[in-house]
């Protein structure tokens, strides 16, 4: 998706061309010929590039799961913080009980209906699927990665 095409919940889903196809292919590849070369040459060696390589892909899979764990908690203090800025006073002390996955759906809402999806998704315990699918006006995020 380009940055000149409108954001929607059929192609908000972003892509790191680096990461998903380059990285994460050549890290299974190598998993995957360590099994082969375990199999065809038992031995210290190839048990050794077998750990080896089960340790390159988790290392791979946990730093993305970081970098995405770090951006969900962005984004929940960005909701909280536009929620508090648009949502009514009386209103704030229940923004606290929107989960992270809530407040991560709420990001794509515009700000003339973030505050009305935000009371349902507390009312009526939306996920953060249906959340985007409720959304009329949509935000677009270009940073996601």
């Amino acid at each position: 998706m380009s940055k000149n095409e409108p954001q929607n919940l059929k192609n908000h889903g972003r892509l790191d061309p680096p990461f998903h196809f380059f990285l994460v292919p050549i890290v299974a590849a190598n998993f995957i010929v360590a099994i082969v070369h375990i199999v065809q040459r038992p031995g210290v060696g190839t048990i050794w590039y077998l750990v080896m390589s089960a340790a390159a892909v988790l290392a791979v899979l946990t730093i993305r799961q970081y970098a995405v764990k770090v951006q969900d908690r962005v984004i929940r203090l960005e909701e909280r913080l536009r929620l508090q800025a648009l949502a009514p006073t009386e209103w704030h002390s229940q923004i606290y009980r929107l989960t992270e996955g809530q407040l991560i759906g709420l990001r794509f809402a515009a700000d003339d209906e973030v505050v009305e999806l935000a009371k349902q998704a507390l009312e009526h315990n939306l996920t953060r699927k249906q959340i985007k699918e409720r959304i009329i006006s949509w935000r677009a995020d270009y940073w996601r990665v």
